[in-house]
């Protein structure tokens, strides 16, 4: 008897995507994926080889959507020679990724990174996970060059602090209920503004 084969695998991934925005990742089953996708059971598994695959490849395609986004307003500002504005770019990102796409944006704050590497995820799909940390880094440690000429350990720390973890204390939990306010984008601005003009340590 032939194996069952998913038409559409991206119709998977936005089932998946939808549900995990709606009910949250422990209410998230083959069987909910089915009904909403309208795959068969059998078909998903053949294709993803587990659930937790669909969540990781649902995740990794908005992370790198998330990646792109960021790195395209990254790279518009550091040709316009701003470096801070680079920074400040980079920091925005989910909010514009929210104004772009607001459930991607929603997955990506919902569940973090390392919590999808489980045993059960595909290895592809766990490596691809992994390498994502490439990226961001490869970008933060350009963003301190372009700023302080230095990409130490600690410059690189001070823009992860812009990059990453202001965004994250400000801006998630806007995303989360759907709204982000302009003014909360003004605040990551100004924070970010304070960052770069402290500087790393010596």
């Amino acid at each position: 008897m032939p194996r069952p084969h998913v038409r559409s695998p991206d119709a998977v991934l936005d089932a998946a995507e939808e549900l995990l925005v709606e009910r949250g990742r422990a209410q998230l089953t083959i069987r909910a994926l089915a009904q909403r996708s309208g795959a068969a059971n059998g078909s998903i598994y053949h294709a993803f080889g587990s659930l937790e695959t669909v969540v990781g490849a649902a995740w990794l395609r908005r992370a790198r959507l998330f990646l792109t986004l960021q790195r395209t307003a990254v790279d518009d500002a550091l040709a316009a020679a701003d470096a801070r504005g680079a920074v400040r770019a980079a920091a925005d990102a989910p909010a514009r990724l929210a104004d772009h796409d607001l459930r991607a944006a929603q997955l990506l704050v919902s569940l973090q990174r390392d919590d999808l590497l489980t045993e059960a995820v595909a290895p592809a799909v766990a490596d691809d996970l992994r390498a994502l940390d490439t990226t961001l880094v490869t970008t933060l440690r350009e963003l301190a060059i372009a700023v302080w000429d230095r990409g130490d350990a600690a410059a690189v720390d001070a823009i992860t602090l812009c990059v990453v973890r202001l965004p994250a204390a400000l801006l998630f939990g806007e995303i989360r209920t759907g709204r982000v306010r302009a003014h909360t984008r003004a605040q990551l601005a100004a924070a970010v503004g304070a960052v770069l003009d402290c500087g790393p340590p010596p």
